[in-house]
């Protein structure tokens, strides 16, 4: 399951604080061998696991990844989703799938991360009393 390296993680992490610098936010990235069940409903599940359900705008934003079964979600909470086009998530995902289908994992992760803080920042731009919430590392399971 090494589809990314210690310097992609550096890197999704470094754009991953870098777009949370522009918003109240929170953006996560979490890989899995494989989801087990329907990939969207196991993103729902880590979503709460990792608490990004319980942010004070709710709105965060998880890429989920299973990477042997070769699918990936996108799953923002109620604050965002209800500020994005009906088509942001997918057209983000669009553009992830591009970078995925040339092996390019990190890239297309960065890409939706730098698309998702946009939106989030334009929504729910970075106040001075906003807290990092969640931590930014990639989580593995």
């Amino acid at each position: 399951m090494k589809i990314l390296t210690h310097n992609d993680k550096n890197r999704i992490v470094q754009a991953i604080m870098a777009a949370e610098k522009m918003t109240s936010g929170e953006l996560r990235v979490h890989v899995e061998k494989k989801a087990g069940k329907d990939p969207f409903l196991r993103a729902q599940e880590v979503f709460q696991e990792l608490g990004m359900d319980q942010t004070r705008e709710r709105n965060g934003v998880l890429f989920f990844l299973a990477v042997e079964e070769r699918k990936f979600v996108i799953l923002g909470d109620e604050g965002i989703n209800n500020k994005v086009p009906a088509d942001f998530w997918e057209e983000t995902k669009e553009a992830m799938a591009a970078e995925f289908k040339e092996s390019r994992f990190a890239e297309g992760l960065m890409e939706g991360i730098r698309r998702a803080g946009e939106a989030l920042a334009k929504h729910f731009p970075y106040r001075h009393d906003d807290i990092d919430e969640l931590p930014n590392e990639i989580s593995i399971s």
